[in-house]
């Protein structure tokens, strides 16, 4: 599925910008049905906080797509002629996701609401969910070894 959003200078500069802040940095203060990104080399989860386990520093977060945005990778690994759009995979019919609430960041609205009209525009398939499903299930697993510390915390 192609995915063109047009929001994409403003959220490589929110992303810099993000990113050049540490995890143990970020104060989130989410409230429930608010839009989080999660963000991992050119991946980035979009899901609704469902709700904040202030207790263990949690986020309980209802994905609703995945976007791998090849804008992000070193323009020098591509090739010159790439014309690679960001694919966007629907995650509305998965299971919800408890995660560490430092490594989420509030999305931007320029960023959700084309990512919305198009999710509320594709029809899927059975056997693509489960394919989209398995590519949510190794994002979380580097998520995971990309951040061991964030997830060992009592």
């Amino acid at each position: 599925m192609g995915f063109v959003p047009q929001y994409q200078n403003s959220q490589n500069q929110n992303s810099q910008n993000q990113n050049s802040q540490s995890l143990e940095d970020r104060e989130a203060h989410f409230q429930p049905f608010q839009i989080v990104c999660l963000e991992h080399t050119t991946l980035c989860l979009y899901a609704e906080v469902v709700q904040i386990v202030e207790t263990r520093d949690l986020c309980w977060a209802r994905p609703l797509a995945l976007v791998n945005d090849f804008s992000r990778e070193d323009p020098s690994l591509l090739p010159e002629e790439s014309t690679r759009l960001p694919a966007l995979y629907d995650l509305r019919q998965g299971s919800d996701l408890l995660l560490p609430k430092v490594l989420f960041r509030q999305a931007i609205d320029t960023e959700v609401m084309p990512l919305l009209s198009q999710l509320f525009c594709n029809v899927e398939k059975a056997e693509d969910t489960i394919a989209t499903h398995q590519l949510l299930n190794q994002f979380i697993r580097q998520v995971w070894q990309a951040h061991p510390d964030v997830f060992s915390r009592k």
